[in-house]
């Protein structure tokens, strides 16, 4: 009988699908050889959409339409059921959740066919200190599930499901805590893990303690680009001969992967052309200009997201936004880039100390930390768990697939 489970990973930054098979579970390929699946859409003008690495190379080519990414992010938030204008139509933002969805299925059915349940990853917190928002979240996904084509649809933490990964691989029982470091948020768990318990249907009791905030990846690409990219377009530039300074609105948009494209608008462009002749500095403004009127917000992102890639190996990254901006290509330092995320990294750095509290456990007490998500390999955060569990086991997985085999191992638990 072919399985008919399967886990689904749909991630800030990157999605997994991941097949559950006699009591394990494997990652399948969704674009080429690739088992990730960056969650990016691109709605070309007239044709239909491209997903993925293709939704971004459509953009980097310059083709005309329109790139979303982050929408994971919407969830839980008003902007879910908000329409936005996509070639010549507007959708609401579930409509594009549920048409990545839609496409993610589509690249399962052709690894395996009928695969009619699914337990879907979901951050600890959706929206932080709001439950009815945190249930609205999950219910949307539940519908979207059920659109297209899941009969049973569950649902597991995401760190629990990377702890369940784990707990594939270790031969002795120890107490183990999970740290996802996501595109959009931190879960953190204190699993109690074992080759025994693994059998159990039923873990609610080793799980000790679990928490989450809404930091992550795209929170660090936001303010490395607030303090490295966004002086030189005018971000708190002066106005008026120093009397006032440059709306910051227009910058905490362009920073912020899904709300670049409410910037592109003939009424900021008019805002804009206004305010330059206010600017104590109009050349900067000039650059922000042209940014919004070329569509290149997402081509900026981009740029800064792989500089923040680059500063994990070495201490300097050159951003490359001269094509962009018409102005320079600035460089980018490691200290510069952890002084800007301090705040956040902090977050973290509590939230960890209150998951211990919660559990009355003592960090030298955790056998281990298994640190997941896509920005756990950030050096600041390798040394912040140090700091907090000093000499404590730091293991990691596969960054950007534990979850999504976790979740693919509870469905097969749950529905196999």
């Amino acid at each position: 009988m072919p399985p008919l489970t399967c886990g689904i990973d749909f991630g800030t930054s990157n999605s997994t699908v991941a097949l559950a098979t006699g009591g394990s579970a494997r990652l399948i390929a969704l674009e080429g050889t690739h088992v990730t699946l960056p969650s990016a859409v691109f709605w070309h003008s007239d044709d239909p959409p491209e997903f993925g690495r293709a939704a971004i190379d459509a953009y980097v080519r310059g083709e005309e339409g329109r790139l979303m990414r982050g929408l994971k992010s919407t969830l839980g938030s008003s902007l879910i059921n908000d329409r936005t204008r996509v070639g010549s139509r507007t959708v609401s933002f579930r409509d594009i959740v549920a048409r990545f969805f839609a496409e993610l299925r589509l690249r399962l059915d052709a690894v395996q066919p009928g695969v009619t349940s699914v337990v879907l990853g979901r951050p600890v917190h959706f929206v932080e200190n709001d439950a009815a928002g945190d249930l609205a979240a999950q219910g949307v996904l539940a519908d979207i599930a059920a659109q297209v084509g899941f009969r049973e649809i569950g649902f597991q933490y995401e760190p629990i499901a990377a702890a369940l990964d784990y707990e594939s691989g270790i031969a002795a029982e120890e107490l183990v805590l999970i740290v996802d470091i996501g595109g959009g948020t931190s879960d953190f768990s204190l699993v109690r893990v074992s080759p025994a318990r693994a059998r159990a249907a039923d873990r609610a009791a080793d799980i000790l303690a679990n928490d989450g905030i809404r930091v992550g990846g795209t929170d660090f690409d936001r303010l490395l680009s607030l303090a490295e990219v966004m002086p030189g377009l005018g971000y708190l530039t002066t106005t008026g001969q120093g009397r006032a300074v440059m709306p910051r609105h227009y910058y905490l948009d362009l920073a912020t992967w899904h709300r670049i494209n409410f910037l592109y608008t003939q009424r900021v462009e008019a805002d804009l052309k206004a305010l330059a002749n206010e600017a104590d500095h109009p050349e900067r403004i000039s650059r922000l200009r042209r940014v919004i009127e070329q569509r290149a917000g997402h081509g900026l992102a981009i740029a800064v997201e792989e500089a923040k890639i680059a500063l994990s190996g070495a201490e300097v990254a050159r951003l490359a936004l001269s094509g962009l901006t018409g102005g320079p290509n600035p460089l980018a330092t490691r200290a510069g880039f952890e002084a800007a995320v301090a705040a956040p990294v902090e977050r973290v750095a509590a939230t960890m100390r209150s998951l211990l509290a919660q559990a009355g456990v003592r960090a030298d007490q955790v056998g281990t930390v298994f640190m997941t998500g896509g920005s756990s390999g950030l050096p600041v955060l390798r040394r912040l768990v140090g700091a907090v569990l000093p000499g404590v086991r730091i293991a990691t997985g596969d960054m950007l697939g534990s979850v999504g085999t976790g979740l693919a191992l509870d469905a097969g638990r749950r529905f196999g």
